[in-house]
């Protein structure tokens, strides 16, 4: 037998075995809710200057804007697994009616991925009065699924 072909032999089910335990840590109901806080610690990090300059509290600075808003679309297109049934039990903000009515908070998921994907789109026109209403616009999504679904 080739040396290559005995390498293949033995690392194949190696990484298959590594794989398939990176899968299984991942799907623990904590691990998931500290994956989604992570991830809603960083769009308020890119965020929350968007919105200081929408209300003139921050000198308005377009590369920021384009930045944040690129950041912020790909965050919102990150996995939202982080809000499996699985996770109902594990102690978050999280309102148990998050998890009775999945339909509606992801009507919110999908309204947060349109208003994000927008917000690129204007962030490149120049336009800072449309910039500011779209950064509106994706606060009021992000506004509306905390009323609904997080405590305070």
């Amino acid at each position: 037998m080739s040396r290559k072909l005995m390498a293949a032999a033995i690392a194949l089910p190696l990484v298959a075995l590594l794989t398939a335990q990176a899968a299984f840590a991942q799907a623990k109901p904590e691990v998931l809710v500290k994956q989604r806080q992570a991830k809603m610690i960083l769009q308020v990090k890119y965020f929350g200057p968007l919105v200081g300059m929408a209300q003139g509290k921050v000198a308005y600075n377009p590369a920021v804007v384009q930045r944040n808003a690129g950041f912020i679309d790909n965050l919102t297109r990150m996995s939202w697994d982080g809000w499996d049934p699985s996770t109902r039990n594990v102690e978050s903000r999280t309102l148990p009616a998050a998890y009775d009515n999945m339909a509606k908070f992801n009507q919110y998921v999908s309204r947060l991925e349109n208003e994000a994907a927008k917000l690129v789109a204007v962030s490149r026109s120049g336009d800072e009065a449309a910039v500011k209403a779209q950064i509106g616009a994706v606060g009021k999504v992000c506004a509306g699924c905390h009323d609904d679904f997080r405590s305070k």
